[in-house]
């Protein structure tokens, strides 16, 4: 089973509140474990304008819009941009299919600001990883549920509502979710 390109959906009772209401991209599935990063939750404190002038990056007056978002609890310091598979950067792009690609290089960041970047972005600082089973073990338990990646709903400035919307397009009604899983 490779879920990469796919969302997972975090249940109800899931047990760790980093997690709660997560929509989670899955860049990344195989034997060797799982790397994905969160993209309904918004960072709060900061900004990709503060970004910029951290990392010393020009504004332009063709400069991109990005969203800033906590992309999981490894490595929350480093960025990660999820895109639109219109951009390829300089070799240091991860092709996750054909709607799909994630950077995590400062040129990403640069050809953003110069109003070069991809159609549609996500900055997500940190990122989800899972070790060998980990992923199948936490599904299997009943921790997340599984769909196909729409970009208009992975790239949707509505972050409040991602959740109960990827739900919703595998016919689940959020209210009628349970926290414990059933055997047959």
């Amino acid at each position: 089973m490779n879920l990469s390109g796919k969302l997972l959906i975090a249940m109800p009772g899931m047990g760790d509140p980093r997690f709660e209401h997560s929509v989670v991209f899955l860049c990344a599935h195989s034997d060797d474990g799982a790397m994905g990063l969160i993209v309904n939750k918004p960072a709060s404190d900061l900004s990709f304008d503060e970004l910029q002038d951290q990392l010393g990056i020009a504004r332009t007056d063709r400069s991109q819009e990005i969203r800033v978002h906590f992309g999981g609890p490894v490595e929350h310091s480093r960025g990660f941009v999820l895109h639109s598979a219109d951009y390829g950067g300089e070799g240091a792009t991860l092709k996750v299919d054909e709607r799909f690609g994630m950077t995590a290089t400062l040129d990403i960041l640069q050809a953003i600001a110069a109003g070069d970047g991809p159609a549609s972005s996500i900055l997500a600082l940190g990122y989800a990883g899972w070790g060998p089973g980990q992923l199948e073990d936490e599904i299997l338990r009943n921790g997340w549920l599984t769909c196909d990646a729409a970009p208009d709903l992975v790239f949707s400035d509505r972050n409040d509502s991602k959740w109960s919307d990827a739900l919703k397009t595998l016919g689940v009604d959020p209210i009628s979710l349970s926290s414990t899983a059933g055997r047959a």
